[in-house]
């Protein structure tokens, strides 16, 4: 069976998401079946984190702060997870999938697709999205 995907509920959490007005912090996707659904959303990173298992597969919309000295400002990043335990039709399923969910998450800096827990790691994203950001005037603050 094709995967769908429920395009008003999932804007819905992707703009919680966006919006400045929100502490939401993160948006995550599971498969319901064969569509994907919004999983949950919050402001703690750890929560998100907990939703990424060794049986699972899902997309995450995360917003971080980012900058230096000079400026500070939200960077959006798409993450990927399929845990260890996912078979190998899963796994190249996802590849596909992931178009449907591009169709709701548009806007992102950088895009990651993991199945290693270190990779998931606060710091790590971070520091790939600082790389991303272009300048970096950190340098002047010492």
């Amino acid at each position: 069976m094709a995967t769908r995907i429920d395009k008003e509920a999932c804007r819905e959490a992707y703009n919680l998401v966006r919006d400045d007005n929100t502490d939401i912090n993160w948006a995550a996707f599971k498969y319901d079946g064969p569509t994907i659904v919004p999983a949950g959303h919050g402001t703690d990173y750890e929560e998100f984190k907990s939703h990424c298992t060794d049986d699972g597969r899902l997309f995450g919309f995360v917003r971080f702060t980012t900058g230096d000295a000079m400026s500070k400002r939200a960077k959006f990043t798409l993450i990927t997870w399929i845990g260890e335990n996912v078979s190998g039709l899963q796994r190249a399923k996802i590849s596909t999938d992931k178009t449907l969910v591009k169709d709701v998450v548009q806007n992102f800096a950088k895009e990651f697709m993991i199945s290693e827990r270190k990779e998931l790691e606060e710091d790590y994203i971070r520091n790939e999205l600082k790389k991303a950001g272009g300048a970096n005037y950190d340098a002047q603050a010492e």
